[in-house]
C-alpha cells in the first residue's frame, strides 16, 4: 500500500493542494473545490516528495507562462465514463476550448453532453487536466468546481478567451 502525501502550493489563483500516491498524481483541488474529498482524506503533508516537487515546479512554469502541456503520470480516480472524459480533456490544445457537444462527440458519445458536464465537474485533478477548457456551447462560461472567477483567469492566461470581463456581463 502506497502512503498519499500532500503539499499546499501558493499560485496567482489561489492556493492549491496537490496531492500523490506514490509514483503518481492523484489531486489539484482548489481552497474552494466543489467536489474535494475531506481535507484529512489529503493525506500527510510533506515537503520534499519527489512527485509532488515535480507537479509544483510545472505548475509554477505553467502560471510563468514557461508551460502548455503538463508531463507527469496521474490517476485520477473515477468511473469508466468520467476516465475516457478527463482523457479527452487532455487532448483540448492549451489556448483552445471545446464545447461539453464537442467533447462528448469526441469521446463517441455524441447524446451526453449532460453526462459529460457531469464528469468534467468531478475532475480530481484541475489544471493539469485542464476541465477549464470546456465552456458551452454559446461560448459562455459555464460551472466550474473552482469558480467561474478562477476558470476566466486560466483562459485569460492561456488566451482562449480575448476578454474575460466581456463574459462577466
Amino acid at each position: 500500500m502506497t502512503t498519499r502525501h500532500a503539499v499546499l502550493e501558493q499560485t496567482p489563483i489561489g492556493p492549491l493542494t496537490l496531492v500523490a500516491d506514490g509514483e503518481e498524481l492523484v489531486g489539484v483541488y482548489m481552497e474552494t473545490h466543489q467536489h474535494a474529498p475531506a481535507a484529512n482524506d489529503f493525506g500527510e503533508r510533506v515537503d520534499g516528495d519527489p512527485v509532488l516537487s515535480t507537479v509544483a515546479q510545472q505548475l509554477r512554469e505553467y502560471f510563468a507562462g514557461e508551460r502548455e502541456e503538463f508531463d507527469l503520470p496521474v490517476r485520477p480516480a473515477g468511473t469508466e465514463f468520467q476516465q475516457r472524459v478527463w482523457r479527452a480533456l487532455r487532448e483540448i490544445p492549451y489556448g483552445q476550448t471545446w464545447s461539453y457537444g464537442e467533447l462528448a462527440q469526441h469521446i463517441g458519445s455524441p447524446t451526453a453532453s449532460r453526462a459529460v458536464g457531469l464528469a468534467n465537474g468531478r475532475n480530481p485533478i484541475s489544471i493539469v487536466i485542464p476541465c477549464h477548457r470546456v465552456i458551452g456551447a454559446n461560448g459562455s462560461m459555464t460551472g466550474y468546481g473552482g469558480g467561474i472567477h478562477r476558470k476566466q483567469w486560466l483562459l485569460a492566461h492561456e488566451k482562449a478567451v480575448e476578454d474575460p470581463q466581456q463574459q462577466l456581463f
